[in-house]
């Protein structure tokens, strides 16, 4: 397949937007849930905890109700393909690492983690040689850990294995 073919191709637009819609509808639907959990109703002293929030939730449902409605019944003027599977291979090519990352700050801490991160990132995306890329990653988050544990000592988190743990910070 050529790439003007594969460029016509990915996830139709109305599919985001039932989607979408389905997400928004159910986040409506915790609120609504939540506010009769703290009463929706009017009480002796004026309303209760969750009587505004239970009208914003019927409204976040009602939208998602009319959005829901437009992208199944309605017509679309907009184009038929949301995102192509190419461009959505590019997005996940960031996010997918970029959620690993954000997962690595929890286990080893936000220095070791972004120092993996960029000598990845560079290597993987960037072409660079893998002696580079482990050169700048580390080289940039000592010169990262340098200015916030040693001169503003602002300690920032070292993970729940805290592998820093070595160097008295």
């Amino acid at each position: 397949m050529d790439d003007s073919a594969q460029s016509r191709h990915g996830i139709s637009t109305r599919a985001v937007e039932i989607v979408v819609a389905a997400t928004i509808f159910l986040l409506g639907a915790v609120v609504v849930y939540d506010s009769f959990r703290l009463g929706a109703s009017w009480a002796s002293d004026g309303p209760q905890a969750g009587y505004f929030p239970f009208y914003i939730g019927v409204i976040i449902c009602s939208c998602a109700t009319m959005i829901l409605l437009h992208a199944v019944v309605g017509k679309h003027a907009g184009p038929p393909v949301f995102v192509t599977w190419v461009a959505l291979k590019r997005v996940m090519q960031v996010l997918g690492p970029a959620a690993v990352y954000v997962l690595g700050i929890q286990v080893i801490g936000i220095y070791l983690a972004a120092a993996a991160y960029i000598a990845i990132f560079m290597f993987w995306l960037g072409r660079y040689s893998m002696v580079v890329a482990a050169a700048v990653g580390v080289g940039v988050m000592t010169i990262f850990f340098l200015m916030f544990e040693v001169w503003f000592k602002v300690p920032l988190y070292k993970g729940l294995l805290d592998p820093l743990a070595f160097l008295g910070y």
